[in-house]
């Protein structure tokens, strides 16, 4: 496959296994299901949150000069439990500990800032690190007892000796209360100042410093509940326009909104709608043109937005139709009814854009994740598996059967694992490293270096 490197210019990208993370075990705990995945701002850091409620960060090692051919493996930097089960006594409501999203805050010093929340609350993390420590308490032994002051003869000036390093997990902030429904959605907004949540009906405006009030910004809940047609599905923030945001809803349109034209956005801006094709009216349409996910390209140009058989680009300028669709896995199509049996119709496959937005990339069923190059209109299906797990070795395309004669290296459409299915996947802003999340395993690839 073809593939614009994130630096520009073309060049044929292999790529090649580098490490997977996680238990080996079929037994997969319900708790170690991975539920997001995300690459901070310069992708020296990699966070997943899981259906514990942990955030566990992979740090990239530096380059080493005896293993220049191995670029910075990523390994465990901190873990900790960001979100705890509760129960809401008033609704008598359980909710859970499971992390829905995790979004980085660019990094303004030493220490790393990230935003996690579970269905109900959002937290502000610190993550930070200590290497030294104070020695030399005048009123303090050094295994923390006080002494009296009246026995204290001479006076000593405390220093700071080398430790171990130590990573510290920090809660600085936590949002609560605002949600009456589940949050899909957070995005921080260039300002670095504020950040919005969605949830299934409701888009709110926080002030990073403010946890007890935030701003409702869209509301499309109707006074009647009976009248109600859709639901919000995801929501994030233009990257470098700090009052443009879009909403995409369970309908399949996207709404862009202008919060300098009014307080409470109820009136979009633009309306990113495509005409449904009536040869493919039926009983599943309004099922899968329901959006999963929306996301901005870095270069604020463009939109991309997964639904459960395609990804479509849409240009800013032009709200008519997608200026792109890609097929992620139009066999499918005769297979809905089973799909919806099973619930997996309703599975909410996330996407994302490489570092120069030339290429995107989303996940399938049967562990299969799909790359599609805007520049060539090449596109590539690929498998995250341990069987073709060595350091180095160079995935092979993998292709679907359709019917009729099945040939040698390609796998029939009824012999997909549909328990098996990348939901989350992340691309490094910088390298052409990324990350895809299986059920219980994170899978880290490369490009693969001559």
């Amino acid at each position: 496959m073809s593939c614009a490197g994130p630096g520009g210019g073309s060049n044929d990208v292999q790529w090649c296994f580098s490490q997977v993370k996680g238990a080996i075990d079929d037994d997969v705990a319900e708790a170690d299901i991975i539920s997001t995945v995300e690459f901070n701002q310069s992708g020296e850091l990699l966070a997943t949150g899981d259906k514990g409620g942990r955030v566990v960060i992979f740090q990239q090692e530096q380059e080493s000069k005896n293993k220049p051919q191995c670029r910075g493996e990523y390994n465990v930097y901190s873990t900790f439990q960001s979100h705890e089960p509760e129960f809401d006594y008033l609704k008598s409501l359980e909710i859970e500990e499971k992390i829905n999203k995790i979004r980085w805050l660019p990094q303004k010093n030493a220490a790393h800032f990230l935003l996690s929340t579970n269905d109900k609350t959002i937290k502000l993390w610190k993550i930070s690190e200590r290497d030294k420590r104070p020695e030399g308490y005048n009123l303090k032994e050094e295994d923390g007892r006080y002494v009296d002051p009246n026995t204290v003869t001479a006076l000593r000036v405390p220093v700071f000796r080398p430790m171990d390093l130590m990573v510290e997990a920090s809660p600085r902030r936590v949002f609560a209360n605002a949600h009456t429904y589940h949050i899909n959605s957070i995005s921080v907004n260039s300002d670095c100042e504020t950040y919005l949540s969605a949830d299934d009906l409701r888009v709110n405006l926080w002030h990073l410093e403010i946890t007890d009030r935030s701003f409702n910004i869209v509301d499309i809940k109707p006074a009647n509940m009976e009248d109600l047609t859709e639901v919000i599905t995801a929501a994030e923030f233009h990257p470098n326009q700090c009052n443009t945001f879009v909403y995409s809803s369970s309908k399949g349109t996207i709404r862009m909104c202008d919060m300098r034209a009014a307080a409470l956005c109820d009136k979009h801006a633009k309306l990113f709608e495509e005409p449904e094709d009536p040869n493919n009216r039926s009983f599943f349409s309004e099922i899968i043109s329901s959006i999963s996910d929306v996301k901005f390209s870095h270069s604020g140009r463009y939109l991309m937005t997964r639904d459960y058989l395609s990804v479509k680009i849409w240009d800013l300028n032009m709200e008519t139709r997608p200026v792109e669709t890609y097929q992620v896995h139009e066999y499918l199509r005769s297979k809905l009814c089973s799909l919806y049996e099973n619930d997996c119709i309703f599975d909410k496959f996330e996407c994302c854009w490489n570092g120069n937005d030339s290429v995107v990339m989303t996940g399938s069923y049967n562990n299969f994740f799909r790359m599609f190059d805007r520049g060539y209109q090449q596109d590539v299906t690929l498998e995250a598996s341990r069987e073709n797990s060595k350091p180095r070795s160079v995935l092979k395309p993998r292709k679907v059967s359709t019917g009729g004669k099945r040939k040698k290296d390609e796998i029939s459409v009824d012999s997909l694992d549909f328990n098996k299915k990348i939901l989350h996947t992340a691309w490094h802003p910088l390298d052409n490293i990324i990350a895809v999340a299986t059920t219980n395993n994170l899978y880290i690839f490369q490009e693969k270096l001559n």
